[in-house]
Parts: C-alpha cells; structure tokens; sequence
C-alpha cells in the first residue's frame, strides 16, 4: 500500500500590528489550494508577539479547510451527478 504525502506550506508576513497567514496545500497531483488568514495585534499587548502568528495561521488553516470540504462537495456532486451523455 502506499502512502500519500500531501504538504501545507504555511508563510507569514507581519506589518505593524497587522499579521497575515497563507497556508498552501500542495498534493501528489500537483493540485493547489490556499487558505489566508489574517489577525490585528492590539497596540497595548506586547507581551506575547507570537499570539498574532498563532492566530493568523489558525484562521488560515480554517479557510483551507473551508475551500477543501468545497472541493470535496463538488467532486461529490460531479460523481453523483454521473456520466453526462449526449
């Protein structure tokens, strides 16, 4: 048997108090999707920087999830829908 591989490749910008997150999906087949995410820091906490990465890339991680069960649905839907004949 063997097994896939699939890889989430996930990058992180900061610009001030603003962080955002893109999580990139890539599988055996070459097929891509990304999810993004974003969080603002509030200007009086300092004390834990990394809560916005955290938080970025958690939301990020959520929208490829959301875009994946989307993909799925339609797969789902094109096989249910069976072969189209003319």
């Amino acid at each position: 048997m063997e097994a896939k591989q699939w890889t989430v490749q996930i990058y992180i910008t900061e610009e001030g108090d603003d962080t955002s997150a893109r999580a990139l999906l890539t599988t055996k087949d070459d097929t891509h999707l990304t999810g993004i995410g974003h969080a603002r820091r509030n200007p009086v906490d300092q004390s834990v920087p990394e809560i916005g990465d955290e938080l970025a890339v958690a939301r990020a991680l959520a929208d490829l999830a959301e875009r994946l069960r989307t993909v799925t649905a339609e797969d789902i839907a094109q096989v249910a829908a069976g072969p189209t004949s003319w």
